[in-house]
């Protein structure tokens, strides 16, 4: 009987510092990054974990959305001159993703697959016009390793397409799961930009990530 009470308690305790040590490992990789100032007044996705703090390969996080670990990331600021608008892609990362069981349902609108990569962005886009504007910051996606996806493949469904108001602001993120994540570069083709009764008005732009 002693034993078993002793296997029992020797069993909780491993446990417990299993579930410790996971947790310390996924606080360790970010203990030293500061959430980019960017972010200010960004409100959390509810089907994607938050990745604010994962700024370096390798670095690992879990919450009650699932579990996302980085696998490129590239955080050179660029702002494009589209027209009137000025879309700034703030970062992009490559990310692994095993969401919770309670999102299953939504992912397999995307994918059948239990974990993924995908390919995010964080934008913001103005209309310095004193007109609404139509846009789209990212139409279509295209990876050097030849994979296409287009912005109906969005998971993070954060508003960021279609009108904006004058002189108004969005910003958030974007992102397309992919099937292969061995991608050195990454092409962006954003939409024309068109009038509030859609008049197209300038071209879109063709952006380039390195990673």
């Amino acid at each position: 009987m002693k034993q078993i009470i002793y296997l029992s308690l020797l069993l909780m305790t491993l446990t417990g510092c299993s579930i410790n040590d996971e947790k310390s490992v996924a606080a360790k990789t970010s203990a030293n990054n500061t959430i980019p100032s960017y972010y200010s007044d960004y409100v959390l996705n509810p089907q994607v974990s938050d990745d604010r703090l994962l700024q370096e390969v390798g670095q690992f996080s879990r919450d009650n959305r699932g579990e996302l670990k980085v696998k490129a990331a590239e955080h050179d600021s660029r702002t494009f001159k589209i027209g009137s608008i000025e879309l700034a892609i703030k970062e992009a990362k490559i990310l692994h993703f095993k969401p919770d069981y309670s999102l299953i349902d939504f992912y397999h609108s995307y994918t059948h697959d239990q974990e993924f990569d995908f390919v995010k962005f964080f934008v913001e886009i103005k209309n310095t016009s004193n007109q609404p504007l139509k846009f789209a910051p990212i139409a279509i996606v295209n990876t050097s390793a030849g994979e296409k996806v287009t912005f109906e493949d969005d998971i993070y469904l954060e508003d960021l397409n279609g009108e904006i108001a004058p002189n108004g602001m969005k910003k958030g993120n974007l992102g397309f799961i992919i099937e292969e994540s061995t991608v050195n570069s990454i092409e962006i083709m954003t939409s024309d930009v068109f009038s509030e009764k859609d008049e197209k008005i300038n071209d879109g732009e063709t952006i380039r990530v390195e990673f």
